[in-house]
């Protein structure tokens, strides 16, 4: 099958129509994504309507708002108009102001009063995500009428497969699943079917706890209440799982020591990208400076003793690595809600004697290597400080990101980057310390001061 960008670029429009008509919505949508911005309008003008809106649902908000700035002003009221309005409203949150009060105005009224509406809740918010259109029932509400009430209003409702019921003041009461409804003799009430212990949550909870909740309560929807328990939307699994892809996005990223790119990468120039980096290098930079002062402070020692500096590099990069390792678990139990602050001391704990069992283990490796080449001196040095620099490093890769949840930080920005950075420094100054205890009688008074004290 040909490429998208192959046939855009030779401008074949009935090779295009041929290929547009054999690809699914997903695959299309992903091809345009990869195409420059002046060239998406070409084949997506010969998608018929339904399909176009398909498609563009699909699409990115970043690649939503570039393809819209290449339609005509009519095909682009169209578009915004047919969108679920949870979706539309992420498309406006990534527009300018006055571009996106611009399509607000050229709304319908209808679409224009539930776009007001999620608008009108906190970003980052339930209430924000949730789409306002759904099918509820009463629960004195009999099978059959509200089979009749589905039919009448389900083509406009994100979901059919589970319906949220309420009482005549639309308090949530239960949920009751498609299913369970059309098998249902048709006399009998909703209430006595549905089931009332339901997950709920408020419009101001977080998304990602609103996501997190889909995701261990395994269900397809939750429904929305506002402060008095009164139904204003529900929330769909698949906005659950953008949700993720956007957490979990910015957890890798600044796992990696650089800050989200925010849209997608071939969406962003080489400055973006710089821009992105630099801040984290700069920082990092400034913070390695602390390597520097200690080795600086320990210059006469290694002037002595040339061979402490061959184990530089194995001791920070092992205490380094067993940091960052403690900080990636530690901080993925956090992001599924597996551990909490109230759990400190559990974690710390452990890790502890995780530490101890993966120092005492490679310094009891390393003793008797470092001893056959180097004497027995540096066989203790060495042992010694993977033993103790490796429970160190573990202990600070568990309690930090912990701590920094606590303070309200994004417990991915202590991660292995920053972890790795600071016990590198601690490292330096637990291995030349126990290296100046040892050697003791072979170094002079100067050495064993390195900080004029």
């Amino acid at each position: 099958m040909a490429e998208l960008q192959e046939l855009t670029r030779t401008n074949d429009v009935n090779a295009l129509r041929s290929w547009l008509e054999e690809t699914g919505a997903l695959d299309i949508a992903d091809e345009l994504a990869r195409l420059d911005p002046e060239d998406r309008a070409i084949p997506f003008r010969l998608l018929a309507k339904d399909r176009a809106l398909e498609v563009f649902e699909l699409l990115d908000p970043i690649h939503q708002q570039e393809l819209l700035e290449s339609l005509r002003e009519e095909r682009v009221r169209e578009l915004v108009e047919s969108m679920e309005p949870d979706d539309r409203v992420r498309l406006l949150d990534e527009m300018p102001a006055k571009v996106a009060n611009r399509l607000r105005a050229g709304l319908s009224s209808d679409e224009r009063q539930l776009t007001a509406i999620l608008l009108g809740y906190p970003p980052e918010s339930a209430g924000r995500m949730m789409t306002p259109e759904y099918v509820n029932l009463r629960a004195s509400m009999s099978v059959a009428d509200a089979l009749a009430k589905v039919r009448r209003s389900g083509e406009a409702a994100e979901t059919i497969y589970l319906l949220p019921v309420t009482d005549d003041q639309r308090k949530l009461l239960g949920v009751i699943s498609l299913r369970d409804l059309v098998l249902a003799d048709s006399a009998r009430r909703v209430g006595d079917l549905m089931r009332t212990e339901v997950h709920s949550v408020d419009v101001d909870a977080d998304q990602e706890e609103v996501a997190r909740l889909i995701q261990e309560a395994d269900v397809l929807v939750v429904p929305v209440v506002d402060h008095e328990d009164r139904l204003v939307g529900v929330v769909t699994v698949d906005d659950a799982m953008e949700v993720f892809e956007r957490e979990v996005t910015e957890d890798v990223s600044r796992a990696g020591g650089v800050e989200p790119l925010e849209r997608p990468y071939l969406s962003v120039g080489p400055f973006h990208l710089a821009r992105k980096r630099a801040v984290w290098l700069l920082f990092l930079g400034i913070a390695a400076a602390l390597t520097v002062n200690v080795l600086t402070a320990f210059e006469a020692t290694l002037e002595q003793i040339s061979t402490l500096a061959v184990f530089i590099p194995l001791l920070i990069d092992t205490g380094g690595n067993s940091g960052a390792q403690a900080s990636t678990v530690v901080i993925r139990a956090m992001a599924v809600d597996e551990i909490r602050f109230r759990d400190l001391p559990r974690v710390v704990s452990r890790e502890l004697l995780v530490g101890v069992m993966l120092g005492a283990m490679l310094g009891a490796l390393a003793f008797p290597l470092v001893t056959l080449f180097f004497g027995a001196e540096f066989g203790v040095i060495i042992a010694s400080t993977l033993f103790v620099i490796v429970i160190w490093a573990t202990f600070a890769g568990a309690a930090l990101p912990m701590l920094a949840k606590r303070l309200g930080l994004d417990p991915a920005v202590l991660s292995a980057p920053i972890i790795t950075t600071l016990v590198d420094a601690t490292g330096l100054l637990i291995y030349l310390g126990i290296a100046i205890t040892v050697l003791a009688d072979q170094l002079t008074l100067a050495a064993l001061s390195p900080f004029g004290l």
